[in-house]
């Protein structure tokens, strides 16, 4: 809390400040939070809202205006984005209450139950994934491998590590910014079928791989022929000189996104990576995988996350369920005990059982 004779920080410098305190939290939590706020800032200059202004100057309607302002930006249908940047903003003004930071006339409770009122409540639409997604797998099998020759070497080394990133993707279901982690160890250098990771939420959990990503996994490092820690690398001109193991090569998320986009383009498939999380988690499912399972191997907190997003079975597994366990009436009513068989066998030829029937 900041005396009276004293003014306390502008607003972009309070999301420096409240940057830093996320210290503690996962790098992926930090640098959406700080997206977020980037986009926030964006919202107050379009506002006319002066950068020197501070957070007690804002009015107690700031994130229902930035909720719609959003919307407008991004539409209705990237429902998740919009909720993405709300959710770091909302973090930052909870920061600021607690800091006694807002005007005295607005709470963060108040803030809080105004913008749930405009975006009231939205139910998850199940994904809708390309079937055709195995073909970007069996397109990159089928990627020809140049020599390792002076100009061809760099290229070489990007197609077995694109492979290698298509096939554990496929495999795994991790996310990109789990696969961007992983370090060479971690899979004993592609002889490890499994491996222990820290995913979202800092929250460990095993992945296994099949053999196929581990032989991929395998000729890529076989080709890199160095010791640098980081699984996938950048392998470009301007990578620079290596630090601290190589990890200023390591492959960013973003660029795993890329490579998606770019085999999955040339497959003819409209895919992104979280398409592969999407399919691993359908197709066991789809196979008898039990939801308990499926959900400690994509790595999510509750088994309602796991049923929300992923329970799209397909129609003929259901309709061999509902074959399976479906019963007749007949076979319902030899269940009953003989007396109400008896009785609901309803009445014999001939004899009347209406009164008063014209």
């Amino acid at each position: 809390m900041h005396p009276d004779n004293e003014r306390p920080p502008a607003i972009e410098t309070q999301i420096q400040q409240f940057l830093e305190a996320m210290a503690g939290k996962a790098k992926a939590t930090v640098d959406t939070y700080a997206e977020s706020l980037r986009r926030f800032l964006e919202f107050l200059a379009e506002s006319g809202v002066p950068r020197d202004a501070l957070a007690r100057d804002l009015s107690p309607q700031i994130l229902e205006d930035f909720y719609r302002w959003l919307v407008e930006n991004y539409g209705r249908d990237r429902r998740a984005t919009v909720a993405t940047y709300v959710a770091g903003t909302r973090a930052f003004f909870r920061f600021l209450a607690r800091r006694r930071l807002l005007s005295p006339e607005t709470s963060f409770e108040q803030l809080r139950a105004g913008l749930q009122e405009v975006m009231g409540k939205s139910s998850y639409k199940t994904p809708r994934i390309d079937r055709r997604l195995p073909l970007v797998v069996l397109y990159v099998n089928n990627i020809a491998v140049p020599e390792a020759t002076g100009e061809n070497g760099n290229r070489r080394l990007e197609i077995l590590r694109d492979k290698a990133v298509i096939h554990t993707l496929f495999a795994t279901g991790m996310r990109r910014e789990e696969v961007a982690r992983l370090n060479r160890q971690d899979v004993d250098d592609g002889w490890s079928p499994q491996a222990l990771i820290t995913g979202k939420g800092d929250k460990e959990r095993v992945v296994f791989f099949s053999e196929d990503a581990l032989r991929a996994i395998r000729e890529y490092l076989a080709a890199r022929a160095d010791h640098f820690t980081p699984l996938f690398l950048r392998h470009d001109a301007r990578r620079g000189q290596p630090i601290r193991g190589g990890q200023n090569y390591r492959l960013a998320p973003r660029a795993i996104w890329r490579i998606v986009k770019t085999y999955a383009s040339l497959a003819g498939v409209q895919i992104t990576t979280h398409d592969f999380r999407h399919t691993k988690a359908s197709v066991m499912l789809n196979r008898g995988a039990k939801l308990s399972e499926v959900q400690d191997i994509l790595g999510h907190a509750s088994p309602e996350t796991t049923k929300k997003i992923y329970a799209h079975y397909e129609v003929s597994h259901l309709r061999n369920a509902f074959e399976r366990y479906s019963a007749t009436a007949e076979e319902l009513v030899s269940q009953l005990e003989p007396v109400q068989r008896q009785r609901n066998r309803g009445p014999r030829h001939g004899t009347a059982t209406t009164k008063g029937v014209l």
